[in-house]
């Protein structure tokens, strides 16, 4: 259990650059086996990295056991935040939240995607270095918050993303708000976006709009209702985790999926060839993707399947046992934390092959849309990702304009550092350009 009060953390919390299963974690599966007890910034936490018992956790959610999250957690999202709420009043902010990024809306939404990844990458292309992980940060989140709250960050003189930049530091550690620590960074964003975020509702009740074009103006509807469950604090912190959860993850995904194509070429070119074959089958080659194209890429969502294997984004999943549980042998006491560990599921032999090697094709015959027992990169249960479908969406539609139309060079960068997330420090520069004519094998075909 590690020193009083301090337990575990610093060690939980030290660098590494390995791909592997954290060495945290690979240590004490080796002494004490796949279930063992740790203290973590000051709180007893059962850590599990067998598959059964991570997926019996997602399973009971609600009954035996609740999502929980650390102190600071809490303190930056908020103690309404849609993580830390549970029961019928959880179940109402997902519909909430399906009603914005749901199957019938991501439809509509495709379009707008490819022209956004469209525009971006024409301009990246006539730069003679991108940082990859901050330009698709910043190209998401504009998309994102443009379907949130209307926020055109060329029009507005605030710099909303600026404020959830330092979060992934801060999240997780001890609640020391003293200037220069990250968990004080956090706090401080947190206040301000929620400053910009609060006057944009109270603009907008003073200036109600005649037809509901964003996610605001659904919540302001919700608001208004006579018998409503929703409050103006829930709503408010509800668009604070949105804004930051869309971006982060699937910006470290994507820099870590071109990266992986850098690094794999005949990856690389099937997935080239499965883009351009979708082009070929088109009567009219510059109409944009439909969703029966976004559908069909199979070898795309193999791809994906595997960068998120092995990005683990995500190094913990947090839980409380709502009372005493016994579990192969083990008893989980009442009230305890407990730590799903994704990557030790996910880099399990036992189950991948090579876990460590990249391969799209380890996916073939089994593609993943939700989550199992081996395979929890977007959560698990009721609590599984509302925003997966947008985030697959979001990396398709990218990977679909990069292939067909650019070409890259790795500049520097691009080394990765887990402490215990994923970080790109030295970020992933790379060069773009327009492919030529003869180059794309589509346009020399046609």
């Amino acid at each position: 259990m590690g020193w009083p009060l301090l337990g575990e953390t610093l060690h939980f919390f030290a660098p590494n650059s390995s791909s592997d299963i954290p060495p945290f974690i690979k240590k004490r599966i080796q002494r004490y086996g796949p279930i063992f007890r740790t203290s973590l910034v000051g709180r007893p936490v059962i850590v599990s990295t067998d598959p059964d018992l991570c997926y019996f956790i997602f399973q009971q959610e609600g009954q035996l056991f609740q999502s929980w999250y650390p102190d600071t957690f809490t303190e930056i999202f908020g103690r309404q935040n849609v993580g830390s709420l549970h029961g019928f009043m959880y179940k109402y902010l997902k519909n909430m939240v399906l009603n914005l990024f749901g199957p019938e809306s991501l439809k509509k939404m495709l379009p707008e995607v490819e022209q956004v990844v469209g525009r971006k990458l024409k301009r990246w292309s006539s730069q003679d270095s991108v940082e990859l992980k901050d330009a698709t940060a910043s190209m998401i989140f504009d998309l994102t918050a443009k379907k949130l709250i209307s926020h055109d960050p060329e029009k507005s003189s605030e710099n909303l993303r600026e404020n959830f930049v330092a979060f992934m530091q801060g999240l997780i550690s001890f609640p020391f708000d003293i200037p220069g620590t990250a968990y004080h960074k956090c706090l401080q964003g947190r206040k301000k976006a929620m400053m910009i975020v609060k006057n944009m509702l109270e603009e907008r009740r003073a200036n109600p709009r005649k037809h509901q074009s964003d996610f605001f103006d659904y919540v302001l509807e919700e608001l208004r209702k006579e018998e409503t469950i929703l409050t103006e604090a829930i709503a408010l912190d509800l668009m604070f985790v949105l804004l930051f959860a869309s971006f982060e993850t699937t910006s470290l995904a994507l820099t870590l999926a071109v990266k992986f194509l850098s690094d794999h070429p005949l990856v690389l070119k099937e997935l080239t060839e499965e883009h351009e074959a979708i082009l070929r089958r088109r009567e009219h080659l510059d109409s944009g993707l439909t969703w029966n194209e976004y559908k069909s890429m199979t070898f795309t969502f193999q791809f994906i399947n595997e960068t998120v294997r092995l990005a683990n984004i995500v190094p913990g999943i947090f839980r409380k046992a709502l009372r005493e549980i016994k579990f192969k042998g083990y008893t989980i006491p009442a009230g305890w934390a407990v730590m799903v560990c994704p990557p030790a599921v996910h880099l399990n032999p036992a189950k991948y092959k090579d876990p460590l090697d990249f391969n799209p094709r380890r996916w073939e015959g089994m593609e993943k849309n939700g989550a199992s027992k081996h395979f929890m990169a977007f959560g698990g249960g009721m609590r599984f990702c509302v925003g997966t479908d947008f985030t697959k969406v979001q990396m398709a539609v990218f990977l679909h304009c990069l292939v067909t139309k650019y070409r890259w060079q790795a500049i520097k960068g691009g080394n990765i550092v887990r402490t215990p997330g994923l970080q790109f420090p030295n970020g992933f520069h790379v060069q773009i350009s327009e492919k030529l004519m003869e180059e794309g094998s589509i346009n020399a075909s046609i």
